[in-house]
């Protein structure tokens, strides 16, 4: 099938499979490994992107289901160079335990902060 979305503000078209997951899209179609594959079962958050403005777990969502969404990474959440206020903190508290988790939690925190 062919989708269209917008990625960290690039507008990227492709023909995937109906039955593939954003999480491997992301990674594996645009290479945009920054969201990671954790659990599979959308229990650890690992995987968490957002979609228009929205935390959600990309294992957990096809790519069909993005089809003309907007969607950002942590490799997005950058803004001209500088960290974003909450990847900021993680890096100046060392909020992170052996990375693998990191991009998750600071998509989720960076959600939730705005919807606050």
């Amino acid at each position: 099938m062919e989708v269209s979305m917008t990625i960290n503000g690039k507008e990227v078209s492709a023909d995937v499979e109906p039955r593939t997951l954003l999480v491997h899209f992301l990674r594996e179609d645009q290479r945009l490994t920054g969201t990671h594959v954790g659990c599979e079962t959308g229990y650890c958050g690992a995987c968490t992107v957002h979609v228009n403005g929205k935390a959600v777990k990309s294992c957990t969502m096809l790519t069909v289901q993005a089809d003309g969404a907007n969607v950002t990474t942590i490799e997005g959440m950058a803004s001209n160079g500088d960290l974003h206020p909450v990847q900021e903190g993680f890096w100046e508290r060392h909020g992170l335990q052996c990375g693998y988790c990191t991009p998750g939690m600071i998509m989720t925190s960076v959600a939730k902060q705005q919807s606050v």
